[in-house]
């Protein structure tokens, strides 16, 4: 089998709510990067990233763009099930840039899975139950505005909520108290400030919430300040952003800074290198919730897949991310019920991608060499 096509389009994706804020910014919606990977088998196979703006990882929309056409080329005639293979040839042509890589290699999966006749979770060792826990994020604003949004979730089924906090910590103590006094015992809360405060900042909002029962999530952004955070926190840590590689990973278990990690897919550059650092996770004892930085129906797929085919009792949860949005990029991926996502159970991703919403390519190379 060898790559024939490689094709980039674009969508955007509004969110629901009319916007989402995190670190202290705002969003409206995110723009969506789905790249297909034809071949001479007549399978094709499809990824997608979507960066929350410009302000939350190394890459943004029109980075990823930009780097799909140095990549594309070096792929085409190459075999798409030699996937550890060709996550070295995208190294090797370009340095960095996960989020570039990110689509490329989830498509080159979901060709693997599809060649194989499985479903990505069984390509990638097996599903480990029916479904994952989903948690819904609470976006930052005011106390009261928190606390609706939070019940609106509620409403919807959702039993894990991840508070948005980083701004100032006495404020984001009474979003949290809010949040919390509707919420009930049996709703599991998290505390996400993205790496938002300062090591002060979030000491002040530990003492201001000693009565409350929560997981914190990535107080701040530099590592050595959230180990000083861990040191005097009696609560479940968890590290988002300084789980950025298997070195930061390595990092994170010999100093006992966290109990838990979140692999994001898009962090890693896809699925070959996530899993990897799931898998190390998993072997060092940690909680392991597997997700991306965003995008609809394609990646949501990838995140369902992956995480039911992480251990079940290192599962913590993960987000659907397609249920965000007011536009949808696939058909076939609709199980989401009662707090949880479930995975495809066709070959590869599963999904159908509704390719007639999403215009002419932005970019596309072939094996006759038209490319541009």
């Amino acid at each position: 089998m060898k790559i024939t096509r490689i094709a980039a389009y674009g969508l955007e994706l509004p969110f629901k709510e009319g916007s989402y804020r995190c670190r202290n910014r705002t969003e409206t919606g995110q723009t969506s990067t789905i790249v297909e990977i034809g071949t001479d088998a007549g399978l094709a196979g499809w990824g997608e990233i979507a960066p929350l703006g410009a302000f939350y990882s190394e890459a943004f929309a029109g980075g990823v763009r930009a780097g799909l056409g140095v990549l594309a080329p070096e792929l085409l005639g190459r075999d798409p099930r030699e996937v550890q293979r060709l996550a070295r040839v995208m190294d090797a042509a370009m340095y960095g840039q996960m989020d570039v890589k990110t689509p490329i290699d989830i498509a080159l999966w979901d060709l693997f899975a599809q060649a194989a006749g499985l479903p990505l979770a069984e390509a990638l060792g097996g599903r480990d139950g029916h479904a994952v826990a989903l948690y819904r994020s609470v976006s930052q604003d005011r106390p009261e505005v928190m606390e609706r949004t939070a019940r609106r979730h509620l409403d919807d089924g959702y039993r894990r909520l991840q508070v948005k906090v980083g701004d100032d910590p006495l404020v984001d103590a009474e979003r949290l108290e809010r949040v919390a006094a509707l919420a009930g015992p049996d709703v599991a809360l998290y505390c996400d400030a993205n790496g938002g405060w300062t090591s002060q900042d979030a000491l002040r909002f530990l003492d201001a919430t000693r009565g409350l029962d929560y997981v914190l999530e990535q107080p701040c952004l530099a590592y050595e300040e959230n180990l000083r955070v861990r040191r005097a926190c009696a609560r479940p840590f968890v590290l988002d952003e300084s789980c950025d590689s298997l070195d930061a990973l390595v990092r994170i278990r010999a100093d006992g800074a966290a109990d838990g990690v979140t692999v994001k897919i898009s962090r890693f550059g896809g699925v070959t290198r996530a899993r990897r650092a799931r898998d190390l996770a998993v072997d060092s004892g940690l909680m392991v919730t597997v997700e991306c930085v965003g995008g609809a129906e394609i990646a949501s797929s990838a995140i369902a897949h992956m995480s039911l085919s992480t251990p079940a009792e290192r599962r913590t949860h993960t987000v659907d991310f397609h249920n965000w949005f007011s536009v949808s990029n696939a058909a076939g991926f609709p199980d989401v019920r009662d707090g949880a996502m479930r995975a495809p159970t066709a070959a590869g991703l599963g999904v159908v991608p509704l390719k007639e919403r999403f215009g002419p390519p932005i970019l596309a190379f072939d094996l006759g060499g038209h490319g541009g």
